[in-house]
């Protein structure tokens, strides 16, 4: 009790600190709130939008990979690719979801997309 008594504090600090949370992301809670309110099924999904000229770095096996976003697809040691998942097949291998495999998506999401 007393450490969920510290983090609602420190929580509270940080909020009034940072001037609490984006209004996008308030907007989102309130929707929720208000499905949940009405009994409708939760459906949030979260969306990254990758823009062009974006970085994405991942480490695998020790080595750092490196993947610029264009605006139709992504440039990775010279080459142009269609897909995240063609990179992460490519790096490692094996059939992985790209979006996963580059932290965009977590394996909650994932397995919620049908990916098992």
């Amino acid at each position: 009790m007393f450490k969920l008594l510290i983090r609602a504090v420190a929580y509270r600090l940080q909020e009034r600190a940072l001037s609490g949370l984006k209004p996008i992301t308030r907007r989102l809670f309130q929707r929720i709130a208000a499905d949940a309110h009405a009994r409708r099924p939760l459906g949030v999904v979260s969306v990254r939008k990758l823009e062009a000229g974006a970085v994405l770095i991942r480490e695998w096996n020790g080595v750092q990979h490196t993947v610029v976003v264009l605006e139709n697809g992504f440039r990775y040691r010279g080459q142009r690719y269609r897909s995240l998942s063609e990179l992460a097949r490519l790096i490692t291998g094996s059939r992985l979801s790209g979006p996963l495999f580059f932290g965009l998506k977590n394996r909650t999401e994932a397995l919620g997309d049908g990916a098992h």
